[in-house]
């Protein structure tokens, strides 16, 4: 069953209902905000779903099914892609005469010794509050409900080598302070819960509640369910205390699965190294996998914040 959206109102009663009668006692109860009675409904609903979604249904099997096939077909195509555009072998770069500690990525990306070593700082401080702030808070939300876990878990921590490309755009092309680059990095921390399609919707808005709840502020919330190139929903947060953003990925198995096949396409057209007509391919590519992912019921009626 389909959440409805903040502010739609499904479900919600008029701000002049907000009091009512305490059957029990017979007096006023205190009155409950929209969003606290929206809220209640969303988890009350998700109760009443989670029993349902622990059964296995003949319609998800064949999903299932069908997927599988769909994606080894997929696999098929990305080996006959990687024969007509094999990897390409770069003659190596002399670097002696660069100073030690000198930080290279791809694309000619470079840092000097001292910045790349701040970097190396804030990821050491990034660590440190994932480790401290962030991840136990995570788990206490995954124990709360059995029928969907965090996946991925063990790479939680974005590469350094990653950070310091994103860093280094940061500095040169978006010419922004190294502290600012630093900052506009939003997945150095991620996370990735993975949900059945049955209990997907309810699913996520319980677990955005829970995020809450333990203390996060949502700054961003992407739905991309409606996307040609990629399927899912995209969160960003921010832990209060230390000001650390991270993000939070909110998948079926089929959608995180679509996202692992196409991901080595995605960061070929990235790298801005393929030409034209291989980046078409690539695309296609994109589309014909994500275009095979089923949509779960609700999902498409969670908006986008802000």
């Amino acid at each position: 069953m389909a959440g409805d959206r903040p502010g739609d109102g499904g479900g919600v009663p008029p701000a002049e209902h907000a009091r009512r009668r305490d059957d029990q006692g017979g007096g006023l109860a205190e009155p409950r905000t929209r969003q606290e009675y929206y809220v209640d409904l969303q988890r009350t609903l998700a109760k009443q779903q989670s029993v349902t979604a622990k059964r296995i249904t003949a319609e998800e099997q064949a999903v299932a099914e069908k997927w599988d096939e769909d994606a080894a077909e997929a696999r098929c195509i990305w080996g006959k892609y990687k024969q007509k555009w094999p990897s390409e072998e770069r003659p190596p770069v002399d670097r002696s005469k660069d100073p030690a500690g000198t930080w290279y990525g791809e694309g000619d990306r470079k840092l000097k010794p001292p910045v790349s070593g701040r970097v190396e700082s804030a990821c050491d401080r990034i660590a440190k509050r994932e480790e401290d702030k962030i991840s136990p808070r995570l788990r206490a939300v995954e124990s709360q409900d059995p029928n969907r876990h965090l996946i991925g878990f063990e790479h939680r921590l974005k590469g350094r080598d990653r950070i310091k490309e994103k860093v280094h755009d940061g500095i040169k092309l978006l010419k922004r302070s190294l502290e600012d680059a630093i900052s506009l990095v939003p997945d150095a921390i991620r996370y990735t819960f993975e949900y059945r399609e049955t209990g997907y919707a309810p699913g996520v808005w319980m677990d955005i509640e829970r995020l809450k709840d333990q203390g996060f502020k949502l700054d961003k919330l992407k739905n991309l369910w409606s996307d040609d190139q990629y399927k899912g929903i995209n969160s960003q947060w921010i832990e209060p205390d230390t000001g650390q953003k991270f993000e939070v990925q909110f998948h079926t198995r089929i959608s995180f699965e679509a996202k692992q096949l196409t991901h080595p396409a995605y960061e070929r057209i990235r790298t801005k190294q393929a030409d034209a007509l291989e980046e078409l391919v690539l695309e296609g590519f994109q589309r014909k996998v994500t275009a095979e992912v089923p949509v779960p019921r609700g999902a498409a009626d969670i908006p986008d914040y802000p």
